[in-house]
């Protein structure tokens, strides 16, 4: 088949042959704008009908405005780019009263993303989520537990677990996906702990970390030294982590990680993603996830299966 998607212009709604079932949430199509890089949707409206979209992941939240890490805070690298943006955000009660009326208006799914120091803040925003329309609540537990020496709740089993229980517990009336760091030596044993602890579905993967240093004042490019890695640099090892937890849990699995085109959307639900997000490819293409859409869409038509959801887990291993 040709390697060009059709144009948005020449698409009609989407149909059943791309929907996708996912924690009792009927998704148009798998393709969802990931967190951190879509906003609040407000500034893609004018380019496509927000409708078109299988979900949106909004904007990080915390539960309290955070201001963000201070700059130089975005770095390009080959095939990618590194961030220490820091979750700059406007609290989750200006997003439950600003912004989440206008996107309950988009037909899509919405999922707040939500990410805390503590379990006592996830707890919180958890509870002031469940008693609005959200879809489901995207627990990202890659951010520094102060309460535990400044260890990321997602690189240690117990605290994964933890932190999974009490949001669950907050939030009963919403599917909890919990977001895994990929800065781990066994993602599969993170994975097993929040199943364990109640997750509903779990996605990934986060960004890598990563460094860049500046050859003519030898100082590091990011005013945190550090940041995330992400973009097609990080595709491969996003496909096999995927891969891996997979097969290592019985809950859904939403994957993202340098998606670019609708080869690597199939790919990755291949792989085992039932859905998938797309990130860094916006800042190059904002119209990423509307062509990965068309071209999933003549993907099926052209290969004659009869949904997208044919391809989940559908990778023949040797």
């Amino acid at each position: 088949m040709s390697d060009l998607p059709i144009s948005p212009a020449q698409t009609a709604s989407d149909d059943g042959h791309l929907a996708v079932r996912m924690c009792g949430i009927d998704f148009k199509n798998p393709i969802i704008p990931a967190s951190g890089a879509f906003g609040f949707g407000r500034e893609y409206e004018s380019l496509y009908p927000l409708s078109r979209l299988g979900g949106i992941s909004v904007k990080g939240m915390t539960l309290h405005k955070r201001d963000g890490n201070p700059m130089p805070r975005v770095a390009e690298t080959p095939a990618g780019m590194l961030n220490s943006v820091g979750l700059q955000n406007p609290g989750v009660d200006y997003f439950i009263e600003h912004e989440l009326p206008n996107l309950l208006t988009k037909d899509t799914v919405i999922i707040a993303n939500c990410a805390g120091s503590t379990v006592e803040d996830c707890t919180e925003m958890a509870k002031k989520l469940n008693r609005t329309g959200v879809h489901m609540i995207e627990l990202n537990i890659s951010c520094p537990n102060v309460k535990a020496g400044g260890l990321a709740f997602g690189v240690d089993c117990q605290s994964a677990a933890t932190v999974t229980h009490a949001v669950k517990n907050a939030a009963p009336d919403k599917p909890v996906m919990v977001k895994l760091s990929p800065n781990v030596t066994d993602i599969t044993a993170i994975a097993k702990a929040v199943e364990a602890a109640g997750a509903d579905a779990v996605s990934l993967i986060n960004t890598l970390l990563g460094m860049r240093i500046d050859l003519a004042s030898r100082r590091p490019i990011l005013k945190q030294n550090v940041g995330g890695l992400s973009g097609p640099a990080v595709f491969p090892v996003a496909v096999r982590m995927v891969w891996q937890v997979a097969n290592a849990v019985s809950i859904p699995v939403m994957g993202m990680g340098g998606v670019s085109t609708w080869k690597d959307a199939a790919e990755m639900m291949l792989a085992g993603a039932t859905c998938v997000q797309v990130g860094a490819a916006l800042f190059q293409n904002p119209l990423a996830p509307i062509e990965i859409i068309d071209g999933l869409r003549q993907y099926v038509e052209e290969s004659g299966i009869s949904s997208i959801s044919d391809l989940i887990g559908g990778v023949q291993p040797w």
